[in-house]
């Protein structure tokens, strides 16, 4: 089996990428528009999403940006979102392709409000793939509340049932 935190990643960008793919005809203006959700659009919840990817990834690599990731502005266009969350998802792929099991209990520096808090590799990678699939849940309502057939983004790890989209990430 191949290690799971690899996997998780490139689920993480096969489902991302498959996401956009399905908001491609939807207007700026849609993808702006007022929705459902804890976040007020879909350009707003997929903003968080990079944002925080971004800040965890950070601290991960031990880059040394902390919450002056949130000090971006957001992507305003939908193509440039996508792309920017490409390359983050490129950015944590790699970073768990070089991952070696002693490097899971390496200790790393989150920045918070009140001061550094120092969490481990693992649990760090687990809580940004499980921030991923909660917030694209929230955009999966979204999607479909815009009028769009809500896109399959469970169907990457198992062999049956594996949609031809997502075979290209087991090549």
């Amino acid at each position: 089996m191949r290690d799971p935190f690899l996997t998780m990643a490139l689920n993480n960008a096969w489902a991302n990428a498959t996401l956009y793919r399905a908001l491609s005809g939807l207007s700026e203006d849609g993808f702006a528009a007022p929705r459902p959700g804890f976040f007020p659009s879909l350009k707003e919840t997929l903003n968080h999403i990079w944002l925080v990817d971004l800040y965890y990834i950070d601290a991960l690599e031990e880059a040394g940006e902390g919450l002056a990731v949130y000090d971006r502005p957001e992507q305003d266009s939908m193509s440039a979102l996508a792309s920017a969350q490409a390359e983050a998802d490129l950015r944590l792929a790699r970073f768990c392709q070089a991952l070696t099991p002693a490097m899971l209990d390496a200790p790393r520096a989150t920045q918070r409000p009140e001061g550094p808090v120092t969490e481990r590799v693992g649990p760090i990678l687990l809580h940004l793939f499980q921030h991923q699939i909660h917030h694209r849940g929230q955009a999966h309502t979204m999607v479909a509340d815009a009028g769009i057939a809500p896109p399959q983004l469970d169907d990457f790890h198992l062999e049956y049932g594996r949609v031809p989209s997502a075979q290209a990430y087991f090549g």
